[in-house]
């Protein structure tokens, strides 16, 4: 490896308590770290990795890995995460977690609790399961990687300004719409240099599904109001993108569901959700349906993600 020129570095991160640190102050001789990452390979530190969907796109992405510590406590997230990537290192709680147990971290990612930032939320913020984004501030201290990525829901001013600030970094707006059939937009904030967004993604429901079986079946529900239109009305057309699949779609909320110019409905299906998410067919297989809508909702499209890294190579 060879110095290629000199980077400053001089991010700077807050604390909860909003004393201000610096990651480093000097400039220091840089090293082509694509060439680096491609052939040596990294140490990934991610918190909430939930069904490690950062796994996925760190391999479409190309980059090898070395070590990837997952911090996560939901069993049935961990189960698909080792079925799927034995090597993982699971790693507990990140509010036990200490960086100095830790080998140098070369990259860490992930995507804090939204519950209490998202408009369908219950509006607390920081005060609620949202502030364990404070954790990832700590974590991200502690262990200085070169590069992070924190990806969270669209949500009030106050509260994205205040992350910006923590992060040292401009947020950017990304829909998966443009990587997928299916509209996600989310606010990600990353150290990564971005590679220039696609202009359109042509993928529409149609064709990511298994079989385009539909129906004039109506359960009551979706006949009720919903605002000035029924849920019916609301639906997404199949000849377009999904509607942004949520943590509740086990209870078959509409977002669920897709309906053709005929009004007649289709209930997607579990492997239908991995393919709006970019996750391969059957990822998410050996554990409930239940809990693979939930991981779906819960999860990144991998897609959006591998984009992000591509920046390292």
């Amino acid at each position: 490896m060879s110095s290629s020129g000199l980077i400053t570095q001089n991010f700077k991160f807050m604390t909860k308590d909003n004393k201000q640190q610096k990651l480093s102050d000097s400039t220091e001789s840089a090293i082509d770290y694509s060439t680096c990452y491609r052939h040596y390979g990294i140490n990934a530190l991610s918190l909430f990795d939930g069904m490690s969907c950062g796994q996925l796109a760190l391999q479409k992405a190309g980059l090898k890995v070395n070590n990837y510590f997952a911090s996560e406590i939901d069993e049935k997230a961990i189960f698909i995460t080792q079925k799927n990537f034995p090597n993982t290192k699971q790693i507990g709680n990140v509010t036990e977690l200490k960086g100095s147990d830790l080998p140098k971290i070369d990259l860490l990612f992930g995507g804090s609790p939204c519950q209490s930032f998202s408009s369908f939320g219950n509006g607390k913020g920081f005060d609620g399961k949202s502030g364990l984004f404070w954790e990832f501030v700590r974590v991200l201290n502690e262990v200085k990687p070169r590069y992070f990525l924190l990806e969270n829901v669209v949500m009030k001013k106050e509260w994205e300004d205040i992350i910006t600030e923590a992060l040292g970094v401009e947020p950017i707006r990304i829909n998966s719409n443009l990587f997928s059939a299916h509209n996600r937009p989310r606010i990600y904030w990353t150290n990564i240099p971005l590679n220039e967004l696609p202009k359109e993604n042509k993928t529409v429901v149609y064709d990511i599904l298994q079989t385009p079986m539909f129906h004039n079946n109506y359960p009551n529900w979706l006949l009720g109001k919903f605002g000035n239109k029924t849920r019916l009305e609301q639906l997404w057309y199949a000849d377009g993108k999904a509607s942004c699949l949520t943590s509740n779609m086990h209870k078959g909320q509409k977002s669920t569901f897709t309906k053709d110019r005929d009004e007649n409905i289709h209930r997607l299906t579990v492997v239908e959700c991995e393919r709006l998410q970019t996750v391969p067919d059957k990822y998410t297989e050996g554990v409930s349906n239940t809990d693979r809508y939930k991981m779906l909702g819960n999860g990144w499209t991998v897609n959006v993600i591998a984009h992000i890294f591509g920046g390292l190579m």
